[in-house]
């Protein structure tokens, strides 16, 4: 139980970062080039965390086949997924510019652009939830890279939301949704994988690992090259080289 416990606070700490982030967004004119540098860093610091936390471990657990096709089936999902909600509203859902829809523009696209946000989200706190299995604790390294990364994701979002016309109370409303659906996450990613055996547990860790570095091919990098052009390289190694030193330090 406490365990179960652990998992579902930590899920809120890394989703408590969207909404932070989404205030930052809303209500302050952060410049462009500003957040799109910030994304970039972002998405070093997942991609050094699903290389050097998640992957690594379901390597010594499931070994190269199972962590391999776990790793593809979760990137084919998150793609797909990924391209109903293209065609639905969301694809520009973590621009912070004029990209985003308003429901004048594409009706139904705020729905969309909820649902999106929350599949991107989903891999990032079932991996908390597994950490706390591979380990008996959780991974700190994980949580601190996942935090990092979901606050420029607020960020940039909730600045494309105001551009579109969306008011404060969608804004707010879908990313506190957002966090609370990661605590639980994370809870499902404990509690229900508690009872299978290493082998799965690691092969899903994978699945969750595809499926966040295809979210950061899909949404956050675009949203990083666009505005901060030669600079979103430098800000990606950066955060790349954090999170690593954050997964040394802490293991």
């Amino acid at each position: 139980m406490v365990a179960a416990v652990e998992a579902t606070i930590w899920g809120l700490v890394s989703g408590g970062a969207l909404v932070i982030g989404a205030a930052i967004g809303y209500f302050v004119r952060v410049p462009g080039k500003v957040v799109a540098g910030v994304m970039a860093f972002g998405s070093g610091v997942l991609i050094s965390a699903l290389s050097f936390e998640l992957m690594e471990e379901a390597f010594q657990e499931a070994g190269m086949t199972a962590t391999a096709a776990g790793f593809l089936l979760g990137a084919v999902i998150y793609v797909g997924a990924n391209r109903l909600l293209d065609i639905w509203g969301a694809k520009h859902r973590k621009r912070s510019g004029d990209q985003q829809p308003g429901e004048a523009d594409q009706s139904g696209s705020g729905l969309a652009i909820a649902v999106g946000a929350l599949i991107d989200g989903i891999p990032e706190s079932i991996a908390i939830g597994l950490s706390i299995l591979h380990g008996g604790a959780v991974s700190i390294a994980t949580v601190a890279a996942i935090f990092l990364s979901n606050l420029p994701e607020g960020l940039s979002s909730s600045a494309g939301m105001r551009r579109a016309g969306r008011p404060a109370a969608y804004v707010f409303g879908v990313w506190t949704a957002i966090a609370v659906a990661c605590g639980l996450a994370s809870l499902a990613g404990y509690a229900v994988f508690d009872a299978f055996s290493p082998f799965v547990v690691a092969a899903t860790t994978a699945v969750a690992a595809g499926g966040m570095l295809a979210m950061i091919v899909d949404t956050m990098i675009p949203e990083a090259v666009e505005a901060a052009h030669d600079w979103a390289r430098r800000f990606v190694v950066l955060g790349f080289l954090v999170s690593f030193a954050l997964t040394k330090l802490a293991g």
